[in-house]
């Protein structure tokens, strides 16, 4: 077999950001080699930044953004770099009581910062008894007085002042007694709990929490109240409530409760007491503690081997070696855009931003940062908390920063629909809209900034210019108008102040969508909402403006409001009685598209489990049974018990009922009660839809034990009625071997009123062509996928079918083959070498090959196996101009297959881009970054390597002009569709069951690829014109299994008569025939006589009798005469014969 590889430069250059929802950012570059051993993440600065912004805060204050991949996560995060020598001052923000909590958002609201000053950035602050009384666990200093000492060890902290400048310190807390009986320590000031054996003063400060918190643990307490240094009260309990002003509270417990037990009623009282920097140096103005020294004396520290070194969000502040420099970082964690940092990590961060101190501070839920956008009048979150919401936190570090002049400097130029919100095609929350369609709108907003990038006063408002009008022109408003493609600045001015934008007009408008086809409302005091996006010939998508959508609906039944912050509309019932279904009709431009409204649901059993015998129980590598448990959730239900210790591959434990189980109506959800076992399978419901298509619905993982209700969603798309066919649990991970049983019980639909939504139409990508356009390209390759035949059963008829699509791929004499994946079932090394055996039988020497892994090659475990019979499972090589990069996504994940792999991908894209001998670059992995289908499960499980992995294609594509493809499989389809630019295949199965209806992709057989060399000048026309289907390189032909074909057309029409004509394809199997409908992706070579003319009856000339019209099916007869219609698909060929009479 023959093997090359061509390697370029390697490189990484930043990539556009990927439209993620929240703010994804990356981290710095880890600094050089110190006394910090790296983990494994950074270890060989092995990761990629990806994005990158920073935005002005206040003077002397910036907030920058990061994106970036590492091998083992992505993460997100946040820096703000504060000059502490300009007029920025950093506060310590907490609320009026010690013992309290507020979000950071709420903190900043009530914060006083001074006259003439407001805050423009702040952070969450110390760790804190979260559980009990919300109390710091550290030191915090506001304004040069002490609010709080901390807990027994915890005395580091981050300070600033009294001088401006900022340093990493302990703070300890100094404090005596002076009693009758003498003298006595006191161990903490309105602290979060009272040391054993310690004495504790609170003052009014402390707030109304209760005191018994902080002495939870003592046996024996005391608690004085004091005023006027007299002892007011002694009690053997402490006390809840605020403590009356002018009074404190001593709080003893064990030993100091004895010492507190002999005061009486009048007794005089003295307290003196202090912090104490550790450094000897003067007592800080701000002071908030913290927990993990990250960079002491510019060294990072290593926290491997040593506490609360997890993998986490993260929070830390740092200064520089003057500590006239201040270092705010937040990292984003337990998301998957942001998996999160270590200690160790968080410290080379904080080293590579130029910290030469600094502390972590609290992380987790907790980790929040703010930050003011220029024109803005307060600071808003920047970081993406982990908890989805701010938690309450008790204090932080406010930074302000004098008022401006109010007098607009700038504009903050962006569009109305915010960018998170609106309408998307991304395989990660985010839309486009500054991108256009000609002939349409967006609507655009200024926000004026002071000299400080603090608010200004809008007055008459700004100007707007085009910097193009020809591509676009923007009205007083700031409502752009789309003429042309191209790119175009617009710009908001007014006198000296200006800010722009750039826009990106996309080719014509070739059709819409909307972003979800059903729009189903609980009841009638519910909304909803849906967005219209469009996309080009390209495939370059963005959302429509509402005000260039035009609906049709019922308005005595729905509201429709135009929504501009997303982009989109909300839907509401106008009545509030009873249930309601009706159509939504969109239309932009002449282009139209549906969205179905339902109001209401009703609940009914489908399945209630009651009788065990209705049931029967099946595995797939492994073993149980079930059983009748008498105390269901709702009466009797079914005991599964099953035993997934006996194989690392894939298993699976079904319960199938007698019959399929119809379910009435458009169910958009099923519900089922599970008692749950805690082993963390995988609950799956099967369906099967009207056109006999398996729907199989996913669960989350049984991770809890007792009984919950899940609910399985039924995707868009499906094809109503539907029935169950069986529940199952499985489970995917190969060291995960265990046995156990779960219980289930009320099997429930919920389902609409029924509404008739017309099907959409079925794009046809110009990628998939016919036999004569892919043997008109300069050279040929075999593309086959997805057999999975098992060793152990060699005469089946899949590997009939495998063997088949072999020679049927050899005698098409292509330059050479690639096997996509999963061409074996289980992956075992006797299923391998069995697969290498097929191969090489069929193939021979006639035709080089190579091997992509599919999951199925490894099943769960190691590509280790595949590559001791293939070799290895990521390849480059160079072919007549155009370089081949397979990838490894056996895990269902790129970086599954090493991060190596991405690391090539991204350095042969540099290499290709500037080698003038590539013209093309084509990608191939088993997975494909998108599933096509209904329900598209079948795809890169991570959603941002997805996106990363289009975003690389496409930019490549639009900057070098050069050509770009993906081909994949994995899916059970064949389809052919365009990314900006970019034209992606996905290969269909060569054996095992298709996973869609004949007419939608779901056929067996192959594709045969033809390819045209890209030449300088095709490359610079596509760099000209990225709208448009350039370069054209690249023609696919699906080759179905051919086991019969029929043409039917009438065989008489009268002239000006109008009929259908197609043609049909048979694939014989052992359960039946699968009839195919020869139409899109099916690829066919449709020809006739010299007097039928093939498309559209009106482009038809005056000497042809007939007009037959392969898109659309329609054959017309247009004057008397005979003529003959030809289809041919994979090489069969058939005819019919048309009379056209007067």
């Amino acid at each position: 077999m023959s093997r090359t590889a061509a390697h370029g430069r390697r490189g990484v250059r930043s990539l556009l950001a990927l439209g993620a929802a929240a703010a994804l950012v990356a981290v710095p570059a880890p600094p050089s080699a110190g006394a910090t051993a790296r983990p494994a993440s950074v270890a060989e600065g092995d990761g990629m930044e990806l994005a990158r912004t920073e935005l002005p805060v206040a003077p002397g204050a910036e907030l920058t953004t990061y994106q970036r991949l590492e091998s083992d996560k992505w993460l997100s995060a946040q820096a703000l770099s504060v000059d502490l020598t300009s007029d920025l001052r950093v506060d310590y923000l907490a609320a009026d009581a010690v013992a309290s909590a507020a979000t950071v958002e709420e903190l900043v609201a009530a914060h006083d910062p001074g006259d003439g000053r407001t805050t423009v950035a702040a952070i969450n602050g110390d760790f804190f008894d979260i559980n009990a009384t919300s109390a710091p666990l550290g030191p915090g200093i506001a304004d040069g007085e002490l609010r709080h000492s901390g807990t027994t060890g915890a005395t580091q902290a981050a300070a600033l002042g009294p001088d401006g400048a900022g340093r990493v310190l302990d703070l300890y807390f100094d404090g005596t007694l002076t009693l009758p009986a003498g003298e006595a320590d006191l161990a903490g000031f309105n602290a979060a709990t009272v040391p054993a054996g310690g004495i504790g003063l609170y003052t009014p400060l402390w707030g109304e929490a209760d005191r018994a918190l902080p002495v939870s643990a003592a046996v024996e307490v005391t608690e004085v109240v004091v005023a006027d240094d007299r002892v007011v009260s002694v009690s053997e309990k402490p006390g809840a409530g605020p403590i009356p002003d002018g009074s404190y509270v001593l709080l003893g417990r064990d030993a100091g409760s004895d010492v507190l037990a002999g005061l009486a009623a009048g007794d005089p009282v003295a307290t003196e007491y202090a912090p104490r920097t550790g450094d000897g140096g003067p007592l800080p103005r701000t002071a908030v503690g913290g927990r993990g020294v990250l960079v002491a004396d510019g060294e990072p520290v290593n926290w491997e081997g040593r506490p609360n070194n997890a993998t986490a969000p993260r929070t830390a502040v740092g200064f520089s070696r003057d500590g006239q420099q201040m270092y705010v970082l937040t990292v984003d964690g337990r998301q998957a855009h942001s998996g999160g940092v270590t200690l160790t990590e968080l410290a080379l961060m904080m080293d590579d931003l130029g910290a030469h101190s600094a502390l972590n501070l609290d992380g987790g839920g907790s980790s929040t940062l703010l930050a003011r956008a220029p024109g803005a009048a307060a600071p808003t979150v920047v970081n993406s908390p982990s908890d989805g919401e701010q938690r309450e936190v008790p204090n932080g570090l406010a930074i302000t920063a004098p008022e401006g002049s109010g007098a607009v400097t700038g504009y903050r130029v962006g569009t109305v629909a915010d960018p998170e919100l609106a309408p998307t095609a991304d395989p990660v929350p985010g839309g486009h809209p500054e991108r256009v369609f000609p002939g349409l709108t967006r609507r655009l907003t200024a926000v004026g900034h002071d000299e400080t990038h603090g608010p200004a006063d809008p007055g008459a408002g700004p100007r707007w210019r085009s910097g193009r009008p020809g591509t676009g022109t923007v009205a007083g408003d700031g409502v752009f108008t789309a003429r042309r493609p191209g790119t175009v600045e617009v710009t908001a001015s007014r006198h000296r102040a200006s800010g722009s934008i750039e826009l990106t007009v996309l080719g014509d408008l070739a059709g819409i969508a909307p972003t979800t086809r059903r729009v189903g409302l609980a009841d009638p005091a519910a909304t909803g909402s849906f967005g219209i996006l469009g996309h080009d010939a390209a495939g370059s998508t963005a959302p429509v403006e509402p005000a260039d959508v035009r609906l049709d609906y019922d308005t005595s039944l729905f509201r429709v409001e135009p929504d501009p912050a997303a982009g989109g509309f909300t839907v509401a019932a106008v009545s509030a009685a009873g249930a309601a279904s009706g159509l939504i009709t969109a239309t932009v431009g002449g282009v139209g598209t549906s969205v179905a409204v339902t109001v209401g649901l009703e609940d009914t059993v489908v399945a209630d489990f009651e009788n065990a015998a209705d049931w029967s129980f099946s595995h797939a590598r492994a073993d149980g049974s079930l059983a009748a448990e008498p105390a269901g959730r709702e009466g009797a239900a079914l005991r599964m018990r099953y035993d997934f210790g006996l194989s690392t591959a894939t298993r699976a434990a079904y319960a199938t009922p007698r019959a399929d189980i119809p379910v009435a109506g458009q169910p958009q959800s099923f519900t089922l009660w599970i008692e749950g076992d805690g082993r963390g399978s995988w609950p799956s419901l099967h369906l099967v839809d009207a056109q006999g298509v398996s729907q199989v619905l996913r669960g989350p993982h049984l991770t809890w034990e007792g009984w919950r209700q899940v609910t399985f969603e039924v995707p868009e798309g499906v094809a109503y009625p539907l029935s169950v066919r069986r529940f199952y649990l499985a489970e995917t991970r190969p060291d995960a071997r265990y046995a156990d049983e779960i219980v289930f019980d009320e099997l429930r639909a919920q389902t609409p009123p029924e509404v008739a939504l017309p099907e959409m139409e079925r794009p046809a990508d110009p990628l998939i062509g016919s036999a004569a356009d892919t043997a008109g390209r300069d050279w040929r390759f075999a593309v086959v996928s997805d057999a999975q035949f098992v060793a152990r059963a060699p005469d089946s008829d899949i590997v009939a079918l495998a063997r088949r699509t072999l020679r049927e791929a050899r005698a098409a004499d292509p330059d050479f083959v690639v096997i996509n994946g999963d061409w074996v079932d289980e992956g075992s090394p006797e299923d391998l070498a069995f697969a290498r055996r097929v191969i090489e039988e069929e193939l021979g020497d006639a035709v080089p090959w190579y091997y992509v892994p599919g999951n199925h090659e490894v099943m769960g475990g190691s590509v280790d196996g595949f590559e001791e019979e293939f070799g290895p499972a990521q390849l480059t090589f160079d072919h007549r101009g155009t370089r081949f990069v397979t990838l490894d996504t056996s895990s269902l994940t790129l970086r599954g297959g090493g991060f190596a792999q991405l690391r090539e991908l991204r350095a042969q894209l540099d290499a290709a881009a500037e080698d003038g001998s590539i013209g093309s670059v084509v990608v191939m992995t088993h997975v494909p970054p998108r599933d096509t289908t209904a329900q598209p499960a079948s795809q890169l499980t991570d959603r941002l390597e997805a996106a990363l992995l289009e975003d690389w294609l496409a930019e490549f594509r639009r900057e070098t002009g050069k050509g770009a493809a993906f081909f994949g499989a994995h899916v059970g389809i064949f389809d052919g569709y365009r990314l900006d630019g970019v034209p992606y295949f996905i290969g269909g199965d060569a054996g095992k069951a298709p996973a869609a209806a004949p007419g939608e992709g779901g056929f067996t057989g192959w594709a045969l690829v033809g390819v045209d060399r890209v030449t300088r000048g095709e490359q610079a026309r596509a760099r000209q014109s990225p709208e448009m289907v350039l370069p054209d390189w690249l023609t696919v032909q699906t080759r179905p299994h051919v086991d019969a074909l029929a043409l039917t057309a009438p065989t008489t029409l009268r002239a000006g008569e109008t009929a259908s004509a197609g043609a049909t394809l048979t694939q014989e199997l052992a359960t039946g025939a699968r009839e195919v409908p020869v139409g899109f992706p099916v690829s066919a070579d449709w020809a006739g006589s010299r007097d039928l003319f093939l498309g559209p009856a009106e482009e038809a000339g005056r000497r042809h009798v007939a007009a037959f019209d392969p898109a659309s099916g329609r054959l017309t007869a247009l004057r008397p005469g005979t003529v003959t219609l030809e289809v041919t698909v994979s090489g069969e060929r058939r005819s019919a014969e048309l009379r056209v009479t007067r």
